[in-house]
């Protein structure tokens, strides 16, 4: 009877939190795509072996890492499903999608020129495919209860470490337009009309990421040490981090004045990020200078497959999985991190 009980106390609770929340949607890179560019024509892509082997029931879904993405612990956080799919997986229907969905797509960034790279969804496509749900939404739910989930759903952005590392560090025709300061100040300018065109089509609930430490990724590290610096983060790239960062921090204030109704937060991971690489065993982690996956150095995607003999067979003591992205347990750390101290405020 007491168990009972409890469960009933439980299952109140989860249902409460959920109702308040209806939604989780998604938009931004591979830090938190859900597995969209498993259907389309790109070699980045995530959709085997040892990807997703801490996922549920062992799946590589696309999302790139051993299991779960931010978005998913944070719908989870929410009351919500643990894990918020990808638009574009045949799997699911629009009747999965009302109480959350991901837009995004791994290699992308705020720039159209990023996306362009290794031919995945640019931006502009993201919202399509969005506008695209909120009719199949109406349609399914009628326009009040479907207008009632797009307004009180929460939003989550992000994006931006592609531009920089994929893009303006690595191609000419951005750094020959545009000083680092200026290529930020560009970024920005897309990020806020993006905001506003989602406040537009009934978005209020917003929540922009930031960059983490960018430098710190074990690609850079890599990078750092071929290059003779060392095993070393490479400090330019974190403090362009930082600085953009305090950008979309800005701009984020400006538009809950200007915006009526809104309610725009900035998730921020840098700090605790930063915190987990800095000092990896105070979190459980026995090292943040490589990688689980493979060699740890350089490997990601294609290269990091089912066959390489060098992968690790804990996860869970590495911060991060391949060279770009984190494991499930970071990203668990950091999820629960900026629920906490930010995504919560979302809740009445």
């Amino acid at each position: 009877m007491e168990f009972l009980v409890v469960f009933t106390l439980l299952f109140m609770q989860i249902y409460t939190i959920g109702a308040n929340i209806p939604a989780v949607i998604v938009f931004g890179d591979s830090s938190v795509d859900a597995g969209n560019n498993n259907q389309i024509r790109t070699v980045l892509k995530s959709n085997f072996k040892p990807y997703g082997r801490d996922f549920f029931g062992g799946k590589a879904t696309g999302r790139f890492s051993n299991g779960r993405v931010p978005p998913d612990f944070i719908s989870e956080s929410f009351g919500l499903r643990p894990y918020v799919p990808a638009y574009l997986d045949l799997a699911y229907n629009i009747s999965d999608f009302a109480t959350g969905v991901c837009f995004a797509s791994a290699g992308t960034g705020y720039d159209n020129a990023t996306s362009a790279v290794l031919s995945v969804i640019p931006l502009w496509k993201e919202v399509e495919y969005y506008k695209d749900y909120q009719r199949k939404l109406r349609g399914y739910l009628g326009d009040q209860k479907a207008n009632t989930i797009l307004s009180e759903a929460v939003y989550l952005i992000s994006m931006g470490t592609n531009d920089f590392l994929e893009n303006y560090y690595t191609l000419p025709n951005r750094k020959s337009q545009y000083n680092v300061n200026q290529y930020q100040d560009y970024l920005r300018v897309i990020a806020e009309s993006f905001i506003k065109e989602l406040y537009s089509l009934g978005a209020r609930k917003i929540s922009l990421g930031g960059l983490p430490p960018m430098g710190c990724l074990p690609l850079e590290r890599t990078t750092s040490f071929i290059n003779g610096k060392g095993d070393t983060c490479n400090d330019e790239y974190n403090k362009v981090a930082l600085a953009f960062n305090g950008k979309l921090y800005g701009m984020v204030k400006r538009l809950n004045g200007e915006l009526s109704g809104s309610q725009i937060v900035f998730s921020n991971p840098y700090a605790i990020f930063q915190q987990i690489v800095r000092k990896p065993s105070s979190f459980g982690f026995e090292t943040a200078a490589i990688a689980c996956c493979s060699t740890g150095l350089f490997e990601m995607g294609y290269m990091c497959d089912q066959y390489n003999p060098f992968t690790c067979s804990d996860a869970n003591r590495y911060v991060f999985w391949d060279s770009f992205h984190p494991s499930e347990k970071t990203n668990r750390i950091i999820s629960d991190h900026l629920f906490k101290t930010v995504l919560s405020k979302f809740l009445p």
